[in-house]
């Protein structure tokens, strides 16, 4: 089982906060959504903040947002249809992959469709009453991947750009980090250096 993270893995960039702008061209007021998510993740990503200070973050703004467009299942395909490119190019998609990561269902569901891969673990978002189900971020990925494919379940392969995954890197098999085009072995040794772990 090869399993990958999405975001700066896979695909060149955050794309979150790329569908975050595209979408400013439907609605600019929307901005106002999107900077407290970004200054939390900002936050986050320096240590400074949780993930569960994060999850707050984007539940307060989530259901305004996306509630402020009248179709945005057509807003996702004209994202991707602008997008599909920044799919980097050491990346082949397989059937079997499983795309492992903190972006929404609502822009994922139709990328792993272009990709032809059948399985994503993301964050979720309620279709109908668009509120915040669940946030696929940082520790919360081991949890999620246990409980798609069990308890014994062990990735073969996990690819990811970010130390966050930690958990997801000690869990498989084989591990790698990307950055940009390039793909490493993980190795541990530089892990506990980077992050002062043992």
């Amino acid at each position: 089982m090869r399993v990958l993270d999405f975001d700066n893995t896979i695909y060149d960039g955050e794309s979150p906060l790329d569908f975050y702008l595209f979408s400013l061209r439907y609605r600019p007021s929307n901005i106002k959504y999107i900077l407290p998510v970004i200054f939390h993740l900002i936050r986050y990503n320096l240590s400074r903040t949780s993930r569960e200070d994060v999850e707050r973050a984007i539940n307060r703004h989530i259901h305004a947002y996306l509630s402020s467009f009248d179709d945005i299942p057509a807003m996702v395909r004209a994202f991707w249809d602008t997008h599909i490119h920044k799919i980097r190019s050491w990346y082949t998609p397989r059937p079997d992959d499983v795309i492992m990561t903190a972006s929404f269902n609502y822009t994922m569901d139709e990328v792993v469709k272009r990709l032809g891969i059948r399985c994503c673990i993301c964050s979720t978002i309620d279709y109908e009453t668009l509120d915040l189900i669940h946030l696929n971020f940082g520790d919360n990925k081991v949890k999620s991947f246990k409980e798609a494919f069990g308890d014994d379940a062990v990735p073969d392969e996990f690819y990811t750009d970010n130390l966050v995954d930690l958990p997801m890197l000690k869990l498989a098999r084989k591990a790698y980090l990307v950055k940009g085009n390039t793909v490493t072995p993980f190795d541990p040794k530089e892990a506990r250096e980077r992050t002062g772990t043992r």
